[in-house]
């Protein structure tokens, strides 16, 4: 094997090994410290349970009702407006706020709740819906 043959076989053999190195570093980190970084961020999933801020006037009432399931949009940084979970609605706290519980995606505090022509804010102070 000539010059040439042993430089091009060093140059593979340093490829696929950077290769395998680069995909090692990637490797997901574990389940319990996703959720806890989640957390840190107010990020709320499936379970968890969110506070909702809304008008408080008669035709929420009319239209939202507990068991009702609300999507959940948020605006990217393009400024689009993009589905990110569902809220299904526990119950009514006083005259303002909807306790309600993430049934499928991610949620966090600035989100918009939507049914039909209704929506309401998700707010990052749950101490209210307690």
């Amino acid at each position: 094997m000539g010059k040439k043959g042993q430089l091009i076989a060093v140059l593979i053999l340093t490829g696929v090994l950077g290769y395998v190195g680069f995909a090692e570093a990637v490797s997901p980190s574990p389940v319990p410290e996703e959720l806890a970084e989640k957390a840190a961020k107010g990020i709320k999933v499936k379970g968890e349970v969110v506070c909702l801020f809304e008008s408080g006037t008669e035709d929420i009432k009319k239209d939202i009702h507990v068991n009702d399931i609300l999507t959940v949009y948020r605006e990217d940084r393009d400024h689009r407006i993009i589905k990110v979970g569902k809220i299904r609605i526990l119950s009514y706290i006083g005259d303002d706020y909807l306790k309600g519980e993430v049934t499928e995606g991610e949620v966090q505090a600035g989100d918009i709740a939507k049914k039909g022509n209704i929506a309401s804010l998700v707010i990052s102070s749950s101490v209210t819906c307690k």
